[in-house]
């Protein structure tokens, strides 16, 4: 007999923990090793994890809508022999959660219920030594503070006795014994510590709405609630500023148009403008290394590597913005696979966290639906997006020798929009300027 925990597997820098949105199998069922075991979310992608072995699933330890860490146990094989239930030791999770009478939605809706004005006028934290903000606190011992008063703030300096630090009743009970003999801090802390706990992670409001004739109530999906989420926090944030400039990108066409049937034969996939305009940018960024930066607090953090994230829109009208890492590494045949590849994953559901993780500057597309320009939110943290219209023909001025005259050219709008915080308009400017340019004069090579 021989049993296997299964863990959720890291998912991309950055990424401690996911929410489980779906098992496909039961306890008792069997599965193979590579078929599709469960999908879980992170910010904005589901993924669909496959089975590590070959097996019966004798345990689930983490159900649909919980959001365990990584690494920690979601479900318990049997991979050979048969055994009983019994022949399993509880986990420490199972085994705390047996002996309090209390859902997993119970604790969520005590977690929302929270409030300030239920706290006394002070509470006491703050030891010498503090423990890791990263430190996990499980379901139930959140519960069984805050049914004890005590905040989160304060629950972390517990030095627990379980697995990597963590935090058991008995360390809780131990605590609350000892006379919590920690610093006092006034209500005043508290709240300023939960404003900016609101101010960091804005929440869009649903009110009720009883629908009069002729409407529907249409509850948003999971994506376009993230998404919203981050457009509103990202106002918050930044201070939009969006300047446009007019280029003349008849030679790029011309180019295209000559190109497009023989890269296509040749590479198996189409012959766009968009690879060119991340390489425009990528160049004009290397000029402008002011533009390649990111915001925390006061300090501004100037990046090194070129991280482009170019906006895909998906099947059921939602938005998501996969990233081409080091960009700058690349040629351009080799930016052109990479987005035809992560377009076609994304719009397939078939992307992993890490590779819509890590831009330093974004790009989006307006001109496939026609539309010449546009005002773009910032993608936080990164400080300017650049939106690309539609190439449309116009009768321009153009100089042939020494002569003035009328032509009809294909026309393109170029908008940035960025954070004027750090990046004022001479900058921004002077930027967007650059990727017209290099989008004017030079015609790419495969």
């Amino acid at each position: 007999m021989k049993s296997f925990e299964f863990t959720l597997p890291a998912m991309g820098e950055g990424i401690i923990e996911a929410t489980i949105t779906r098992w496909f199998i039961r306890e008792g069922d069997s599965i193979k090793e590579d078929e599709p075991l469960l999908e879980v979310a992170t910010d904005k992608v589901d993924s669909e994890i496959p089975a590590p072995v070959s097996g019966k699933v004798i345990r689930i330890i983490y159900h649909e809508g919980e959001i365990p860490k990584i690494g920690e146990v979601l479900a318990i094989f049997e991979t050979d022999g048969q055994t009983e239930e019994s022949g399993y030791p509880r986990t420490e999770r199972e085994s705390d959660l047996a002996e309090i009478s209390v859902s997993p939605k119970a604790i969520e809706a005590s977690e929302r219920d929270e409030s300030i004005n239920k706290m006394e006028k002070t509470v006491q934290f703050r030891p010498e030594k503090s423990v890791s903000d990263d430190l996990h606190l499980t379901p139930l011992i959140r519960f069984l503070a805050r049914s004890r008063g005590i905040p989160v703030d304060e629950l972390k300096q517990i030095m627990g006795s379980g697995l990597n630090g963590r935090i058991t009743k008995d360390d809780l009970n131990a605590y609350i014994l000892s006379g919590r003999r920690f610093k006092e801090v006034s209500i005043d802390t508290i709240i300023q510590q939960e404003a900016n706990k609101t101010e960091q992670q804005p929440v869009v409001n649903s009110p009720e709405y009883s629908p009069g004739p002729g409407e529907e109530v249409i509850e948003m999906d999971r994506t376009r609630k993230l998404i919203a989420e981050h457009m509103v926090r990202s106002k918050r944030i930044s201070s939009h500023v969006t300047s446009m400039v007019e280029i003349d990108v008849t030679q790029l066409v011309k180019w295209r148009e000559d190109n497009k049937e023989q890269f296509f034969a040749k590479y198996g996939i189409k012959l766009t403008y968009t690879p060119v305009i991340v390489e425009a940018s990528v160049k004009a960024l290397k000029d402008f290394p002011d533009i390649n930066i990111s915001v925390i607090g006061n300090n501004i953090i100037k990046k090194h590597y070129f991280n482009i994230g170019v906006a895909t829109a998906l099947p059921d009208g939602n938005l998501i913005v996969p990233v081409i890492k080091e960009a700058d590494k690349s040629n351009f045949l080799s930016i052109a696979r990479q987005l035809a590849d992560l377009a076609d994953r994304a719009r397939k559901g078939q992307l992993i966290p890490a590779e819509i993780k890590g831009s330093t500057f974004t790009i989006t597309n307006m001109g496939q639906y026609e539309n010449v320009s546009g005002t773009p939110i910032i993608n936080q943290p990164e400080v300017a997006i650049l939106a690309v219209g539609a190439i449309k023909k116009k009768p321009a001025v153009v100089k042939i020798g020494d002569e003035l005259t009328i032509g009809i050219r294909d026309i393109l709008i170029l908008s940035l929009t960025y954070d004027h915080r750090v990046v004022d308009g001479a900058l921004g400017g002077s930027f967007v300027r650059a990727i017209g340019r290099y989008l004017e004069s030079e015609i790419p090579i495969f």
